[in-house]
């Protein structure tokens, strides 16, 4: 069978969620290997999948905590452009890595995240056929639509398109250092020009953990997109037995901010007081990003339970409300579960991802900056008290029920690559 390689950002979510397609494929009898910098190992933690280190003369071990770090909080701006610089760096690292080790391992295709434009450059590089996969929100640029990173609300008039337009222009000169490495390297290969992500995906398949339903209206997608929802999709039930004692009299709100964001003790804290002042039960998940003190703090304040870590699907499935970071995979995890969330976004695309949320009016957003505890408060008590959030939820959890996650990914693999012997037309968009 055939040999995949998998090129990601050095982020846990990413690399999680591409494990689950790794294992549905490696079921099926492909070999898959990971290929990044040394420390981003830690993040293949089952031993079928295998991980090939990288770049250890420009990222060696013990560097990925101070980039982690960074983009976590990014702050001013040149505590910003030092994220991007990073990103820069990564990609112009893996772009220079990749093809030898491409070829010592003997892969046959690769599988590349929208997020790391290395993936596309050094397949069509290459000629070696890849497929593209949104980890996170798409990346696919369509006029009218606000790029993943801006929190505006899709809005049809003429106003709108131009606050498109020109955040998109803000955005584009601000990611300046990489869109010149994706341009280097471009050349590099002999490739058509080329500076911007969304111009490095696959014209084969490019797959999405997002459904149609939680995006803004789209006309332009390419034939070869396939939503296919959360790609852990379609496990076996939430088994609650792991979970703490609940009082059944009482609403259950989780709270999580990510691996990233998770040592936030100040936001944690003024979520415990907003559930202490609503009477409600709270679990928080920080992802090892407090100390012991810290979390004993918090347990201190109402009915508030705190752990590193959380069977998380386990723990949605019961909760009444989520109060999240607004992460692609926490967001469709959620609605999975249909729990209403409030979304207290910090970076990356998690801004888009809760106008998102705003404009299917499955939750509501603040920020995660300003807002007091009383803020925290009246949104969550309107969660609580008002069906129609999670009553809106029941169509688009019903849409990622079909939608097929990992399974269907790789069937699309697959098919796009001409390993199924029986495969069949693929509906795109779907």
């Amino acid at each position: 069978m055939a040999h995949f390689a998998v090129v990601a950002p050095a982020f846990y979510s990413h690399f999680n969620s591409l494990s689950v397609l790794a294992l549905e494929l490696i079921g099926r009898g492909h070999r898959v290997t990971f290929l990044h910098r040394p420390d981003a190992s830690v993040y293949v933690r089952d031993a079928r999948i295998g991980f090939h280190a990288i770049g250890a003369d420009t990222h060696p071990p013990g560097s990925l905590g101070e980039s982690l770090h960074r983009a976590a909080n990014p702050g001013s701006p040149p505590g910003l452009r030092r994220v991007i610089l990073d990103m820069a760096e990564s990609t112009a690292m893996l772009c220079r890595e990749l093809p030898a080790a491409l070829k010592a391992l003997q892969v046959d295709y690769l599988i590349a995240d929208q997020m790391e434009a290395a993936g596309g450059l050094v397949a069509e590089g290459l000629k070696m056929p890849f497929i593209s996969v949104a980890c996170a929100l798409p990346v696919n640029r369509e006029p009218d639509i606000p790029l993943p990173v801006m929190p505006f609300v899709y809005e049809d008039s003429e106003r709108a398109r131009k606050m498109v337009e020109g955040s998109t222009k803000v955005y584009d000169w601000m990611m300046g250092p990489h869109r010149r490495v994706i341009a280097e390297q471009a050349r590099a290969f002999g490739l058509a020009p080329r500076d911007n992500l969304h111009e490095c995906l696959s014209a084969l398949a490019q797959i999405s953990q997002t459904v149609p339903s939680f995006d803004f209206p789209r006309r332009a997608l390419p034939p070869q997109f396939h939503h296919v929802g959360p790609l852990n999709a379609g496990g076996a039930a939430p088994n609650h037995a792991g979970l703490p004692p609940l009082d059944p009299d009482k609403p259950f709100v989780f709270a999580s901010l990510g691996t990233l964001q998770g040592q936030r003790y100040g936001l944690f804290r003024r979520i415990a007081h907003a559930c202490r002042q609503l009477g409600v039960q709270l679990l928080i998940a920080h992802c090892g990003g407090l100390d012991e003190r810290q979390a004993r703090a918090l347990e201190r304040i109402g009915s508030t339970r705190v752990s590193a870590f959380v069977p998380q699907l386990e723990v949605l499935d019961r909760a009444d409300a989520i109060v999240s970071h607004g992460g692609s995979n926490t967001v469709m995890e959620a609605i999975a579960a249909r729990t209403p969330i409030l979304a207290l976004p910090v970076a990356f695309d998690q801004p888009g991802a809760a106008a998102r949320i705003e404009y299917a009016g499955i939750g509501l957003r603040a920020s995660a900056r300003v807002s007091s505890t009383g803020r925290i408060r009246d949104q969550l008590r309107r969660l609580l008290n008002e069906p129609q959030f999670a009553a809106r939820m029941a169509p688009l959890a019903d849409e990622i029920r079909q939608a097929g996650g990992a399974v269907r990914a790789a069937d699309i693999v697959e098919r796009a690559l001409d390993l199924q012997a029986a495969a069949q037309p693929l509906a795109s968009h779907g």
